[in-house]
């Protein structure tokens, strides 16, 4: 009986259910979860552009930087790695600051800004990950309030069971489940995709400090 008033309900309005008003029988819930939408898309689209900025590749950086060091062009050097602006540089620019320390002083002032790197293109992106987990939650908690609704209404009409009264709380129910799914898949896609990015940058820095520390440890000739 419950089940059939149910489907009854579901399907009342259907014909006449644009977008618009399917995201307006939501409630308020509807809300948070649009504020959600918003925020992943614009630190989707924010952080995007930042790691594919920092992603830019010189393939002729690092001769260069073989080529002044060995040449004793540290100033020449330091020019480039700030002109360039990438992460990389910026690390490579500290070790050639460090020049003439112990190795170990110069890889550790390499890290450390490596380190503050990293952390520079990973901002937002946990924001980012609890939308991807908060979205759903909150649906649910809307899919919660559309059913208490609904068998509240149930409850107050007795025998006189109508239809209209159990649509609003159903929909709530329905329509904020679909909506946090759909928040919280595209930031979950969203995050993972990201960190794919930044995991490449991070292997890059790494490669370049690597071969930073090779040509410091080259024999002079």
């Amino acid at each position: 009986m419950v089940l059939t008033v149910l489907l009854q309900a579901a399907e009342a309005e259907v014909a006449s259910l644009n977008l618009l008003e399917m995201a307006l029988k939501g409630g308020w819930i509807m809300i948070p979860l649009l504020l959600l939408g918003i925020i992943a898309v614009y630190i989707f689209i924010e952080r995007l552009l930042v790691i594919r900025k920092a992603s830019c590749k010189d393939t002729t950086f690092m001769n260069k930087i073989k080529d002044y060091i060995n040449e004793g062009k540290i100033d020449a050097a330091l020019t480039l790695c700030k002109n360039t602006d990438t992460p990389y540089s910026r690390m490579i620019e500290k070790g050639i600051t460090r020049l003439g320390r112990p190795m170990n002083d110069v890889m550790v002032a390499i890290e450390n800004v490596g380190n503050l790197e990293i952390a520079k293109l990973e901002k937002g992106l946990s924001l980012l990950a609890t939308t991807a987990g908060g979205g759903p939650m909150i649906g649910f908690l809307g899919t919660v309030i559309g059913m208490i609704e609904a068998f509240f209404n149930m409850s107050n009409a007795g025998n006189n069971v109508d239809v209209s009264l159990l649509a609003g709380g159903i929909y709530t129910a329905m329509v904020t489940t679909v909506a946090g799914l759909i928040v919280g898949v595209i930031a979950f896609f969203a995050y993972n995709y990201l960190i794919s990015l930044v995991d490449k940058v991070v292997h890059d820095m790494e490669a370049r400090s690597l071969e930073f520390m090779d040509i410091l440890n080259e024999p002079a000739n």
